[in-house]
């Protein structure tokens, strides 16, 4: 098992920057849909936003920190599972909160905050809680973290791109909502596509793996959407906010945390193949989600 910890990513330097150019598009689309209106919940319910953003920002890596030590796992492994905890909620948080006859503008509202944040939020949480770790510091020293360097990503790939779509929904709406639902769909089937090939290029490794990482990954995000859902219920927030806040806390953008890996953590394969399963198990979990709580007899 601890050779997982030396295992190498087939990525190239191509692959890379197709999946950075189609990254940049798939965050442009998303912000063709953001209205500033979107964010006057936060003025209007500020505990509501209050427990969504302690959940994701506070709560989950909590979690994780007590997951991983609890759990034998690899620091490759561990370091992964941190990357998904820092992540931004996954943009299909707000598919899954429809399903589920959630609060479909908190889910909004939470998403864009997360995503808009992103840029400075992943790069200084990843390096917090990833010292605070004894299975994760010293691999943190080992692989020399570019830390402006995943600032300066984060601000190529999801700032600018985010900055850029919300003025033109502003000043454009409608040409915006035109082109919004095509671009967005288009950009993230090319996405997954990419992820997908990535994936396959490294089958025989993720078979290695699939026994370690399944039972892994399968706590790491059930807790995170039972913490959501009970950190709203302590919060006094309704049924339809704490199945919110559930799926926004267990749906991560996983796809952000792998492009950071390809660029930054290439020689890591047990991090990437963690969070690789992850942006697959998350969707997977959140229909279950979406149709357990959307079925009209639950009490949850």
């Amino acid at each position: 098992m601890e050779n997982f910890d030396q295992i190498i990513i087939n990525f190239n330097a191509e692959n890379l920057f197709w999946i950075n150019s189609i990254l940049s598009i798939v965050m442009f689309s998303v912000a063709l849909e953001i209205k500033w209106s979107d964010f006057n919940l936060v003025f209007k319910n500020p505990k509501m936003i209050l427990a969504g953003v302690l959940s994701q920002y506070i709560l989950l890596p909590l979690i994780t920190l007590a997951l991983i030590q609890v759990l034998p796992v690899l620091p490759s492994i561990a370091l992964g599972l941190i990357m998904v905890a820092v992540c931004p909620g996954g943009n299909v948080s707000n598919f899954f909160t429809l399903m589920a006859k959630g609060n479909t503008a908190l889910s909004i509202c939470l998403t864009s905050i997360a995503t808009l944040t992103s840029g400075i939020i992943i790069p200084f949480c990843f390096y917090f809680w990833g010292n605070l770790s004894n299975k994760t510091a010293p691999l943190m020293n080992e692989v020399t973290v570019d830390y402006f360097g995943i600032i300066k990503l984060s601000f190529f790939l999801l700032v600018i791109p985010l900055v850029l779509g919300m003025l033109m929904n502003y000043y454009r709406p409608d040409l915006s909502k035109r082109i919004s639902s095509h671009l967005q769909k288009t950009s993230i089937l090319i996405f997954t596509l990419l992820v997908f090939g990535a994936f396959i290029a490294n089958f025989k490794i993720f078979i290695q793996l699939f026994h370690y990482i399944f039972w892994v990954v399968l706590f790491h995000n059930g807790l995170a959407l039972l913490s959501g859902y009970n950190l709203a219920r302590l919060f006094g927030l309704e049924k339809r906010e704490r199945r919110t806040i559930a799926i926004e806390t267990g749906i991560q953008n996983s796809g952000i945390g792998l492009v950071i890996i390809f660029n930054f953590f290439p020689h890591l394969g047990g991090m990437a193949i963690v969070v690789a399963w992850w942006a697959i198990w998350h969707l997977i979990s959140g229909l279950g989600m979406g149709y357990i709580f959307g079925r009209k007899s639950t009490t949850l």
